[in-house]
């Protein structure tokens, strides 16, 4: 077995792990749609870091023609996978049994957490590519992760309604891009 493949099965496994918190919130409000208040933008995170996970789990695997590996290597993937797991924890509460739920006000309980990951998450990817690539992303991608970056530090900062329904959208669309 070649050293990618040992290493990447915990980072699989945990980006596994970030796609079932999202899969099992999904299904725990399906299953109490009766007692949960919506909130479209807890939809739409849910379904851009669905995409984000699938992104990076594909993303990970131009890493496989790698063939020296180090520990801080292995280190900055491992920790943006598990701020990954920790941030798609946030997306949705739990669904006890026969009780109410209002995903607007876990959002905002959880607002400051979510995007303080958000923007750790975003610098450990482009620690990553200075890491292994000991370089930045091209332009367009440097792009995306300085407007993600932006767009957490907003969400961390302003706490109105109508602002986190701005950032919902243009995130969505960013993720599917």
């Amino acid at each position: 077995m070649d050293a990618f493949s040992y290493l990447s099965v915990l980072l699989s496994i945990i980006i596994g792990l970030a796609v079932t918190q999202i899969l099992t919130g999904m299904r725990g409000q399906m299953l109490g749609r009766d007692r949960v208040r919506g909130f479209w933008p807890t939809q739409l995170w849910a379904g851009s870091f669905l995409l984000i996970c699938t992104q990076t789990w594909w993303a990970m695997f131009d890493l496989r023609g790698r063939e020296v590996w180090g520990f801080g290597d292995f280190a900055i993937l491992l920790a943006q996978t598990i701020a990954l797991y920790l941030l798609t924890g946030l997306i949705y509460p739990d669904f006890p049994p026969e009780r109410e739920v209002d995903l607007r006000a876990h959002y905002f309980a959880q607002r400051r957490h979510f995007f303080t990951l958000s923007l750790v998450t975003t610098a450990l990817s482009l620690g990553r590519d200075l890491i292994l690539n000991h370089q930045l992303p091209h332009a367009e991608n440097l792009a995306f992760h300085l407007f993600w970056a932006a767009s957490a530090v907003s969400g961390v900062v302003i706490a109105r309604g109508g602002c986190h329904r701005v950032l919902a959208l243009p995130a969505a669309a960013a993720a599917g891009a």
